[in-house]
């Protein structure tokens, strides 16, 4: 069963529908630009094709990802993000390597289920004249975007079988065709895609079109923490056999049937290869395998902003968990950004072949960016000097020659990746560097030195109580801190007595899947801090992790949580709970420096598309308080008494 589960996400490795056929019809589309013998199709041009083809599968997708890359896994976990996890200890500044590489990433989950389903339906057109694919189109993608609140679990039983049946069928047809033409197989040689690249006029351009074949590569490292390393190496052998058949395939059918496809506008390859009588389960079983790639591209979008969130690199945003499998989730805000954006791309761009142009150029980015970040952590895991120097020479060759050759689709639709990724990447950006900057007025005390103070209030009847137990989130990493802001809280902004405090503190760790806590005593009885573990890839819900170390608590006799209320404590009634959450805002009696205060208000505005931290921590309103207090530091009210010292009249 895991192999079937391991063929269905390794779908998005290449997204087939369209690009088994894209490099071969793009360079068809350009063969008028190259020389030709007598008016016909030139049999190099078309093996230089197909051997880059080849040896760009075996250099970035087996080489770069299967060998090398999946190694980088985070306790079973991949992607851009788990790798930046493994390293951002030791190297702060690569952040921006990953939010690049992240934005990157989700653009390309808006272009991929429009050309994809696109792709596929266009296939109508071959038997049915006249067919109206655009509305067909519309209503599948609509389909997939409706159902995804519900889960893929009841469906995602089929994927494997018909994804099993898909590269079945590629390999098959591929293989006919090479037998009608077998001289097509030296295209295994790599000579003939030098000369493409270095003697055909135009020939180094082409790459952007043979860079089609392996971008999905990006999103099967992410889908490493579904599939496993060992399935998704098995399983890549049958797959990248099944393509190369079809690859070659394809190019045989080209150079065997050279007048129809010089006479014939608009031809494709990839359904013509296929004979009259399957064209219509050919058409239905790439639809299906095009939806199955929309709905992993979709996941995988999920994935990563909730990683995003976990980094600080999104903000919190509502998350549901429609089944029981581990992972597997659904994010309505993203669900919805990438349904009006695969809408606006499908109207905008009309057809798949209008939509190649901006496809491919963003995730070029991501893969540059998982290459620096790779060489990192080879640095960390103490790699030889020289190996990590020759991977970044081999690689930044290959990738920045792939981003050269791209960025010649700028004007004709590349524009538009490149656009999103901009602004997600800015997004992203500016979420990081607001909270960075909020932290610089973070200011934290010794607990021990107000001790005395917590017991006395405690103990002051005169005080009304608050609450039986008082419950603050803090960001002291420290277990002996805590924010003045929330000494603050208890103290001075109306004093708040209560029989127990409690400090719980969240710690966002690079195992993606940790889940732990541990509990201090600050104070006997009094105050109390838990430390949560948690995962990266986890969903911090405080309150019901809370819920439970409350029980274990009680479980283990460890302390006595009965309410102190006479008629309450009679019956053994745990005691109330409450939760002061303190929100940190802009004191506008100073402002920050231009560009802070420049991202900062981006971040005001930001904000507003999540949600607050009471919901995201999944605590219960009803007893939940929201303090706002004041960015503001010693330092900053030195200066604006300096700056605006006031002397009483007649001084």
């Amino acid at each position: 069963s895991s192999s079937w589960f391991a063929i269905f996400f390794l779908l998005t490795i290449c997204r087939l529908t369209d690009r088994v056929r894209c490099a071969i019809r793009c360079a068809r589309a350009a063969t008028h630009l190259l020389p030709a013998s007598g008016g016909n199709i030139d049999p190099g041009f078309i093996l230089g094709a197909l051997s880059c083809i080849i040896w760009t599968l075996t250099l970035q997708t087996t080489v770069k990802y299967i060998i090398i890359t999946l190694r980088a896994d985070n306790k079973g976990e991949g992607g851009i993000f788990a790798l930046y996890a493994l390293i951002r200890k030791k190297r702060k500044g690569v952040f921006f390597l990953a939010i690049v590489g992240g934005a990157a990433l989700l653009a390309d989950g808006v272009i991929t289920p429009s050309i994809t389903v696109m792709s596929a339906v266009e296939g109508l057109e071959m038997k049915y004249e006249g067919v109206r694919v655009l509305p067909i189109v519309l209503i599948i993608i609509a389909l997939i975007f409706l159902f995804q609140p519900y889960g893929t679990s009841a469906i995602g039983k089929a994927f494997g079988p018909v994804m099993f049946i898909w590269f079945l069928m590629l390999a098959v047809l591929g293989f006919i065709h090479i037998a009608e033409y077998p001289e097509i197989l030296k295209a295994f040689n790599p000579v003939y895609g030098y000369k493409l690249l270095t003697q055909y006029p135009g020939g180094f351009l082409l790459l952007g079109a043979v860079f089609l074949c392996t971008t999905g590569a990006e999103a099967l490292y992410s889908d490493l923490g579904h599939c496993g390393f060992k399935n998704i190496r098995f399983t890549w052998i049958y797959v990248k056999a099944a393509l190369i058949l079809n690859y070659l395939g394809q190019g045989a059918w080209v150079l065997s049937h050279h007048d129809q496809v010089m006479n014939t506008p608009g031809i494709n390859p990839f359904f013509s290869v296929m004979p009259d009588w399957f064209l219509g389960p050919g058409i239905l079983i790439s639809t299906a395998a095009a939806i199955i790639a929309s709905q992993a591209l979709i996941t995988g979008s999920f994935t990563i902003i909730s990683e995003a969130i976990s980094l600080n690199f999104w903000p919190r945003v509502r998350i549901f968990y429609p089944t029981e499998i581990r992972g597997q989730m659904y994010i309505p805000m993203v669900n919805w950004f990438l349904f009006l954006s695969c809408v606006f791309v499908i109207l905008f761009f009309q057809h798949s072949s209008n939509m190649e142009a901006a496809y491919g150029l963003a995730i070029t980015i991501t893969m540059l960016m998982t290459t620096m970040l790779l060489s990192f952590y080879m640095v960390k895991i103490n790699r030889p000097p020289v190996l990590i120097g020759f991977f970044l020479f081999v690689y930044l060759i290959i990738e920045g020659s792939f981003l050269v050759a791209n960025l010649h689709k700028f004007q004709y639709g590349g524009w538009f990746t490149l656009l999103l990724t901009g602004i997600l990447a800015l997004i992203m950006y500016t979420w990081y560097r607001g909270r960075e900057i909020k932290k610089k007025f973070l200011v934290f005390v010794k607990i021990a030195k107000f001790a005395d103070t917590l017991k006395d209030i405690r103990n002051d009847e005169s005080i009304p109580k608050f609450a039986t137990n008082l419950v603050y989130i803090t960001r002291a990493d420290r277990c002996t801190d805590v924010e003045s802001k929330i000494l603050y809280s208890i103290i001075n902004k109306q004093p708040k007595r209560a029989d127990k405090y409690w400090f719980i503190h969240l710690n966002i760790v690079d195992d993606p899947k940790k889940l732990g806590y541990t509990v201090e005593t600050l104070i006997p009885d009094i105050l109390f801090r838990i430390e949560f573990q948690v995962g990266f890839k986890i969903q911090p819900r405080i309150n019901l992790f809370f819920r439970q170390v409350i029980e274990d608590l009680v479980a283990s006799q460890q302390l006595d949580l009965v309410s102190n209320y006479v008629s309450l404590r009679k019956h053994n009634i745990i005691g109330d709970f409450r939760f002061v959450v303190i929100e940190r805002i802009q004191n506008y009696d100073f402002d920050f420096q231009p560009i802070d205060q420049f991202f900062m208000d981006i971040y005001k505005f930001i904000k507003k598309i999540g949600i607050s931290d009471q919901k995201a921590f999944g605590l219960d309103t009803s007893n939940v308080i929201v303090e706002k207090v004041p960015l503001e530091s010693e330092e900053i009210l030195t200066k604006f008494k300096k700056l605006n010292k006031i002397k009483r009249i007649g001084e």
